[in-house]
């Protein structure tokens, strides 16, 4: 029976492993690089014959490169940071269309319904009770609007 040492595309592969494992552990989203990198190890062991300090320097860049190249990328698109769920709850409003409640206009107030619940608004144009507005603007609990153009 051949040991793990004598096939190194097993141990690099289970070296992967348990860098991803340890991933779900440790925060900062590093370690999982470390895991791609000693996959692609296993696999460039699994089709070649890399001696132990080329197969060392194929981890070591691999990691390196997919740490620097991909992790702000993979980062942004699985978590959020609290830009992404501003943006994401801006997106919300944005462009969505409401109804005012009240007559208000430049530098006067009023409110607007949107999705069953009121609003405090602003907007740079004369809006009228019962008047569609689009949302151009979601500024903390006050929507910034205009009156919807009809076609």
């Amino acid at each position: 029976m051949e040991s793990i040492i004598e096939k190194p595309e097993l141990l690099w592969f289970l070296i992967g492993l348990i860098m991803f494992l340890m991933e779900l552990v440790v925060p900062g989203f590093v370690i999982f690089f470390f895991g791609i990198g000693a996959w692609i190890t296993a696999l460039v062991c699994l089709f070649a014959s890399p001696g132990t300090n080329l197969q060392i320097i194929i981890f070591a860049l691999t990691s390196v490169l997919t740490l620097v190249g991909l992790r702000r990328l993979i980062r942004k698109k699985l978590f959020y940071s609290k830009e992404n769920v501003a943006e994401a709850v801006e997106d919300e409003f944005t462009g969505k269309e409401g109804i005012s409640v009240s007559d208000f206009g430049a530098g006067k107030k009023g409110r607007v319904e949107f999705k069953g619940t009121f609003w405090n608004a602003e907007s740079d144009y004369e809006i009228k009770e019962k008047q569609p507005v689009i949302i151009i603007k979601k500024d903390s609990l006050v929507l910034k609007v205009e009156p919807k153009k009809i076609k």
